[in-house]
């Protein structure tokens, strides 16, 4: 492992070539070895246990071991270390959105996770009850592109509260291993589109490789509306394609080998004092 993952271009980098070293090997034990990684970013959980789940399908077995007891408290508050054995650690420390797996048919529990774990949390920036129900079915929409596009098994999700950085900030990450958005456009399209490129184009609103009467892009304008107000980070990574807006400023890259899937890391800033509501809720009274 890397000495440090974090939710940032090498960071994902990192986690790919982990998968593809985890792909080539021969023998049926692995073990992942933590030694000299200082810090994992307890969101990029979402990644990593994607990729081994999808490893172990191949038949392999995966372990974890030396680990900085840090790092081991906080991925047992979060659950991710449960999935290798290691026993719960219960104080939560409200900064904690805990390592789940959903099947595609989970939509409703989706959805009270993404309520009760990330929009109820009492840091998150001050909105209104509606702009509330619509960031959730803004990030629900993450989840059904997930099974609607990827054909995937499972989304993984994870998330963390980082209330010591210097810009206070809240990560939430979805990860699916299913078709990737490179592949489900260039189908569509019938072109040869790089990954970065194929991102950009399912962002487009009205873009869509589904059929029949469903809206398209992937249905992220109201969250990206509010991160752009916000002062947030969105990132999206998928086959080898890295797309990223963060304060005005959108990054695209193409990394040398593919992820087997799609990443969304949407980033929060806590030290964000404003309140937020639709256009739609604004009365004549909060103008005069």
């Amino acid at each position: 492992m890397l000495p440090k993952i974090i939710s940032e271009f090498d960071g994902y980098n990192g986690l790919i070539k982990l998968y593809h070293t985890l792909l080539e090997q021969t023998k049926t034990e692995i073990t992942l070895n933590f030694i000299n990684t200082e810090w994992f970013e307890a969101n990029l959980s979402a990644v990593l246990g994607a990729v081994c789940v999808l490893v172990e399908e191949q038949g392999k077995n995966v372990t974890v071991n030396n680990i900085n007891p840090v790092l081991t408290e906080v991925l047992r508050r979060n659950l991710f270390l449960c999935e290798f054995g290691y026993d719960k650690l219960l104080e939560n420390l409200g900064t904690i959105i805990t390592y789940q797996k959903f099947k595609p048919s989970d939509d409703f529990e989706f959805m009270n996770y993404i309520q009760n774990e990330l929009l109820s949390k009492p840091e998150f920036p001050k909105h209104s009850k509606l702009l509330g129900k619509k960031i959730n079915e803004s990030i629900f929409e993450l989840f059904e592109n997930a099974r609607t596009h990827g054909h995937c098994k499972h989304i993984y999700t994870c998330g963390q509260y980082y209330p010591n950085k210097k810009k206070k900030r809240l990560d939430i990450t979805i990860v699916d291993m299913g078709n990737t958005i490179k592949a489900n456009v260039n189908e569509y399209l019938k072109e040869d589109l790089s990954g970065f490129k194929a991102i950009e184009w399912a962002l487009e609103y009205g873009h869509t490789t589904k059929t029949g009467t469903v809206s398209g892009g992937l249905g992220l304008d109201i969250i990206f509306e509010f991160i752009k107000l916000n002062k947030g980070k969105i990132q999206i990574v998928s086959s080898d394609g890295y797309w990223e807006y963060r304060r005005g400023v959108i990054e695209k890259k193409n990394f040398e080998k593919p992820f087997p899937g799609t990443i969304a890391n949407i980033e929060f800033n806590l030290d964000d004092i404003k309140s937020y509501k639709l256009i739609d809720e604004i009365s004549l009274d909060d103008i005069f």
